[in-house]
C-alpha cells in the first residue's frame, strides 16, 4: 500500500471573539499550510473540509468556505466531526488511487455559538433533551463513573489540569497558559459536579489545515524534513445512548488504538511512541484516554499521573502544547494536535521540543463521552 504524508501545516491563533469569518479564518490557515509545504493550490486535486452546520449557524456550511479552502474548481467533500476525522477521510481518498495531494482543512467558532444549547441538540429530542443534558453534564456524569470505577478523586484529575495549563506557557498560540494550583483548580467554579471550570476546556475559535500528499507527490514537491508519514490509523464507535454504554469501559477506543497500531507495525505502544497529543476537553478524560490507549491498564491513569509519566519530561509526554484544556476550537481542535505532532516530529516546536522523537500518537473524539474514536500514529 502507498504511503501518505503531512506536508504541510497552517493555522490560526487561538482566539475568542476572533474579528475574523469564518472563511478568512479558512484562507489563513490554508495559506499558511500551502506556505509550508512550498506548493501552490494548483499542485492540490482535492480539498477535505470539516465543519457542523449548527456550529456555524448556517445550513450547508461547508459550502460558504470552499472558495477559502482553495476548492474553486477541484473536488471537495465535508466531514462533521473532530479533524482527526477529516484527515483520515483526506489519507482514504489518496489511498483510493483517484488523488494525489488533499487539503483537510477545520473551523471553529465557539464564541459565536452556543455551547449548551448546540451539544444538547445531540442527545435524542424527546426524552434526554429535555433533562438538560449537554456535553459538559454529560461529561460529568462520565466523570463521576470513572471515578466511582476505580476509587478515583477530583484532586488526581486537578493535576491534568495543572499539567496541561503549564506546558501551553511554550506554546505562542495558546489561548490559556497559566502557572496554577491543584487547590485553584478545586476551588474554581463548580460547573457541573464533580467538574470545576479549569476542569473544562475553554470555547475557542480556530482554524487549522493539513496538506496531504501521496507518497509519489510527497518526494516530488517537498523536501524529506518536510514529510511526516501517516503510520496508522484506526477508528471506532460506541454505542449512541449514554445508558446503553459504561461510560468508563473504552472498548470503542482500545478497537480503534489496536487497529492503528497493527497498521503501524506497533506492538508496545508505550515503548515505541514517544509522546501524545490526547483529547482533554475535560481533565478526567486524559487519563481515562490514555487507559484506551494501552498506555497504561484500566484504572491506572490517574497513578501514573502523579508519578510525573505524562510530563514534558516524563515517561510518555502528554499534550505539551497545552492540550485542549488550553484552547479547544471543536471542530478544528483534532487538526491542531495532528499539526503539534508535525512540528514535533519536524524539529520545529521551539520552546516545547522534546528530544529525539521519531512516533507520535494523537486521538480526536466526536460524539457525547467520546462516542467515537479516531487514533493516529505519526512518523518520521
Amino acid at each position: 500500500m502507498e504511503k501518505v504524508a503531512i506536508i504541510g501545516v497552517g493555522y490560526t491563533k487561538y482566539a475568542q471573539n476572533s474579528p475574523l469569518t469564518f472563511a478568512e479564518m479558512v484562507f489563513e490557515a490554508t495559506t499558511k499550510a500551502l506556505e509550508d509545504a512550498g506548493i501552490t493550490r494548483d499542485e492540490v486535486d482535492n480539498v477535505v473540509s470539516v465543519s457542523s452546520d449548527f456550529w456555524d449557524g448556517r445550513t450547508i456550511s461547508s459550502m460558504a468556505i470552499s472558495d477559502a479552502s482553495g476548492a474553486y474548481g477541484k473536488d471537495i467533500t465535508t466531514v462533521e466531526g473532530d479533524g482527526t476525522f477529516g484527515a483520515l477521510y483526506g489519507m482514504m481518498r489518496i489511498l483510493s488511487g483517484s488523488f494525489g495531494v488533499s487539503i483537510v482543512c477545520a473551523h471553529h467558532k465557539g464564541t459565536e455559538s452556543n455551547m449548551n444549547g448546540i451539544t444538547n441538540c445531540a442527545f435524542d429530542p424527546l426524552v434526554e433533551r429535555k433533562l438538560g443534558l449537554d456535553a459538559v453534564s454529560s461529561a460529568a456524569l462520565q466523570a463521576r463513573r470513572y471515578m466511582s470505577k476505580y476509587g478515583l478523586l477530583e484532586e488526581q484529575f486537578a493535576l491534568v489540569s495543572v499539567k496541561n495549563h503549564g506546558n501551553a506557557k511554550k506554546n505562542p498560540i495558546a489561548l490559556l497558559p497559566m502557572d496554577i494550583t491543584v487547590e485553584d483548580v478545586m476551588n474554581s467554579r463548580k460547573v457541573a459536579d464533580p467538574l470545576k471550570v479549569l476542569d473544562c476546556s475553554p470555547v475557542t475559535d480556530g482554524a487549522c489545515t493539513l496538506i496531504l500528499a501521496a507518497e509519489r507527490q510527497a518526494k516530488k514537491l517537498t523536501t524529506n524534513k518536510k514529510r511526516v508519514w501517516m503510520k496508522g490509523v484506526g477508528h471506532c464507535s460506541d454505542a449512541f445512548r449514554l445508558g446503553d454504554r459504561d461510560l468508563a469501559d473504552m472498548r470503542a477506543l482500545k478497537k480503534a488504538a489496536k487497529r492503528a497500531y497493527e497498521m503501524a507495525g506497533i506492538s508496545d505502544p508505550l515503548k515505541e511512541i514517544d509522546f501524545a497529543e490526547v483529547y482533554d476537553a475535560f481533565s478526567y478524560m486524559e487519563p481515562l484516554w490514555l487507559e484506551g490507549l494501552g498506555i497504561c491498564d484500566d484504572g491506572k491513569g490517574c497513578e501514573y499521573l502523579e508519578r510525573g509519566w505524562f510530563n514534558a519530561d516524563g515517561k510518555f509526554p502528554v499534550n505539551v502544547s497545552g492540550g485542549r484544556l488550553s484552547a479547544n476550537p471543536v471542530q478544528s481542535a483534532g487538526l491542531y494536535a495532528m499539526a503539534e505532532a508535525v512540528l514535533q516530529l519536524r524539529g520545529e516546536a521551539g520552546e516545547r521540543q522534546l528530544d529525539g522523537v521519531e512516533t507520535a500518537l494523537v486521538h480526536g473524539i466526536n460524539g457525547m463521552c467520546g462516542q467515537s474514536h479516531c487514533v493516529w500514529v505519526l512518523g518520521r
